[in-house]
C-alpha cells in the first residue's frame, strides 16, 4: 500500500499537523516509516542523485561514493516500497535495471535538495 494514495493538497501538511497533535512521536504513526527512508544518509543521496534522471545501478553506486552494494539494494528497495522510486527491469541478458523518482519522490527530493543546500551553506556554523 503506498502512503501516497491521497491527493497531495489533502495530505499538506499532515506531518506538520501530526506533529502538533503528537501522532508522529507515536511508535505505531505510518508517517514513521517513510520519515526514516527520507532522512536517512542513504535515502537521501539516492534522491539526490535520481534527481538528475533514470540511472542503472552501477552509475547510481559509482555516483554516491561510499556506499556498498547490499546498503544500496537496501536503499532502493525501502524508497521503492514507499512509492518514491520506480524500479524498471529489461528482460534481456545481462540484466538491465533501470532506476527513476516517481512524481512523489521527485517531490521529496526537490525538498532533500534544499535541506541539502542549507547544510552545505552552513557547515561551517554561519
Amino acid at each position: 500500500m503506498s502512503v501516497f494514495s491521497e491527493p497531495a493538497e489533502v495530505k499538506k501538511n499532515v506531518l506538520a499537523t501530526r506533529l502538533r497533535n503528537g501522532e508522529t512521536f507515536d511508535a505505531t504513526c505510518p508517517s514513521r516509516r517513510l520519515l526514516s527512508h527520507l532522512t536517512s544518509r542513504w535515502g537521501t543521496l539516492t534522491l539526490i542523485t535520481l534527481l538528475d534522471g533514470t540511472h542503472r545501478f552501477g552509475e547510481l553506486k559509482r555516483k554516491m561514493g561510499g556506499i556498498n552494494e547490499r546498503m544500496l539494494i537496501k536503499t532502493l528497495k525501502e524508497l521503492e516500497s514507499t512509492s518514491l522510486v520506480h524500479r524498471k527491469v529489461y528482460p534481456v541478458l545481462p540484466p538491465h535495471t533501470e532506476y527513476a523518482l516517481t512524481a512523489q519522490g521527485r517531490e521529496a527530493a526537490a525538498h532533500i535538495e534544499r535541506l541539502t543546500d542549507w547544510i552545505s551553506n552552513h557547515i561551517d556554523g554561519t
